[in-house]
């Protein structure tokens, strides 16, 4: 069954309805109205899942202007924290916001500075780096004190950065600071919208004009074209052999290798020819740990690997088998999961193991990495070349699970079964079902289900166990959303 596929053969409409075609689409609402769901709920389930990320709104400016008093006014309530007095908010902070029916996210940032140091420093680099993640940006400017030699600063910042600017004139409580705000037509980013982030007034058109900079869905950032070169990012802690692995695949000395922990800064994209196909392999700076304890080099080096891990379709995380696994590597195959990437474990340094290291790696895999069974693992050694012709193995099969794909038709068979065998327990008197479900989009797969009662998180986990045992998705994160069809009759 392959219904997404177009009559004229073109994949025009593949995302109209998430990973639906029209025709499944069709049966699937179908099947939606005849167990009591409202079908807009339903859509907009799909619709959720389907089109992956969200595009991303940063909200930026130098400090006290009111980012985070605009934040909790565009998101709709007090969330971010606000307090009179510069400084407050220092990392990033993301929120989901809706605005005319379209969702998006929206990312509060620290006030940013020019010429600072330390701490204030860090701030500035976490504000940049959420211009560059994001695809519009708001920038907020205090209209009663008017356009700053370092709004001018920021102005420059956003020039560089190529997104698309909302230029926001905060503290506007009535028509007499609108004057003020017209003033900052100067600043050469078009019309200042004026606004009162404390009493609301004039958001609402601000919002229009953010709707109409944000894409509908962000751009996909990783591969170069279709057919291109797959991207695969080489993420770990310092030391563990990235460049050293690189430098073995490519067959050449690309890029720099020392003893020293931390010699590469800036991800290094190589093109290498492996397995008789072209990789874009992306070398990147090693995660010490929480990027916010950092500072200098190796903050702005973890800022640039979690970008690189984004714009990735798969990570090899590679982890030092001659060591015992860290919290750290368990912090950065989270990292991993979390951005949606498909996933290769690489134990380097494989040939300087002795048996009794072997036997307990594999009792601290099991206890550590547990919840990570899926990945494909490799046993490799950088400076030998050991197995190294396993690893291109590995990435394909954990590219085919990332972009696995099952009908509505064969996982409603599936469900079907899964529930009459194992049924979810009974709590308080009621047994939840799942009734049905689709999987609305890959890379990575997700699934939304669709539930009589609330599905517990171990039922939950069991049902992702099944998906993996039943559909395979090796190497591939998945998804899983659910949703509790509403008491008949609740709805006026």
């Amino acid at each position: 069954m392959n219904d997404q596929i177009q009559p004229d053969g073109s994949a025009e409409h593949e995302y109209e309805h998430g990973a639906l075609g029209d025709a499944e689409y069709a049966e699937f609402m179908e099947l939606a109205a005849e167990e009591g769901f409202d079908l807009e709920d339903v859509e907009g389930a799909i619709e959720e899942a389907g089109h992956g990320p969200l595009p991303v709104l940063a909200v930026v400016g130098r400090p006290n202007v009111g980012k985070s008093t605009l934040v909790n006014r565009i998101i709709g309530r007090r969330e971010a924290v606000v307090e009179d007095k510069p400084g407050v908010t220092r990392d990033r902070v993301t929120y989901e916001a809706e605005w005319a029916g379209r969702r998006f996210k929206v990312v509060d940032t620290g006030g940013w500075e020019q010429d600072v140091l330390g701490i204030d420093a860090s701030v500035a680099a976490q504000a940049e780096y959420a211009i560059e993640a994001a695809d519009a940006v708001v920038f907020v400017v205090d209209a009663k004190v008017g356009a700053t030699d370092t709004d001018e600063a920021v102005v420059r910042l956003l020039r560089k950065a190529g997104k698309p600017v909302v230029l926001a004139a905060n503290k506007v409580d009535g028509p007499s600071g609108e004057a003020d705000a017209a003033y900052l037509w100067n600043l050469g980013l078009g019309e200042p919208h004026p606004v009162s982030a404390l009493h609301g007034r004039g958001t609402g058109d601000m919002l229009d004009a953010v709707l109409e900079a944000l894409p509908e869905a962000p751009a996909q950032t990783f591969g170069t074209a279709i057919g291109g070169p797959r991207r695969i990012a080489l993420i770990g802690r310092p030391n563990v052999g990235k460049s050293s692995l690189l430098n073995k695949v490519a067959g050449e000395e690309r890029v720099v290798v020392n003893e020293l922990a931390g010699t590469t800064r800036d991800p290094v994209d190589e093109l290498i020819e492996l397995g008789g196909r072209t990789w874009k392999f992306v070398d990147t700076a090693g995660i010490r740990k929480r990027v916010h304890l950092q500072q200098g080099a190796d903050y702005y080096a973890s800022l640039r690997t979690a970008a690189a891990v984004e714009k990735a379709e798969v990570a090899v995380v590679l982890i030092d088998a001659s060591e015992s696994i860290s919290v750290q590597d368990q912090r950065i195959v989270t990292m991993a999961v979390e951005a949606g990437r498909a996933l290769v474990l690489a134990y380097n340094k494989w040939d300087t193991l002795d048996e009794e290291r072997r036997y307990y790696l594999e009792r601290e895999i099991e206890t550590e990495l547990g919840q990570v069974a899926w990945a494909p693992r490799v046993n490799v050694s950088a400076r030998t070349g050991r197995h190294m012709e396993k690893l291109v193995p590995a990435i394909e099969t954990a590219l085919e699970g990332w972009e696995t794909r099952v009908p509505t038709g064969r996982l409603n068979a599936f469900l079907g079964e899964l529930v009459s065998a194992h049924p979810h327990p009974v709590r308080g008197g009621k047994q939840p079902r799942i009734l049905f479900g689709t999987q609305a989009g890959t890379k990575p797969p997700r699934f939304v289900l669709f539930a009589s009662g609330f599905i517990e998180a171990g039922y939950r986990r069991f049902i992702e166990r099944r998906l993996r045992e039943e559909f395979g998705f090796e190497g591939a994160p998945i998804h899983l959303s659910v949703r509790v069809r509403e008491k008949r009759g609740k709805k006026k």
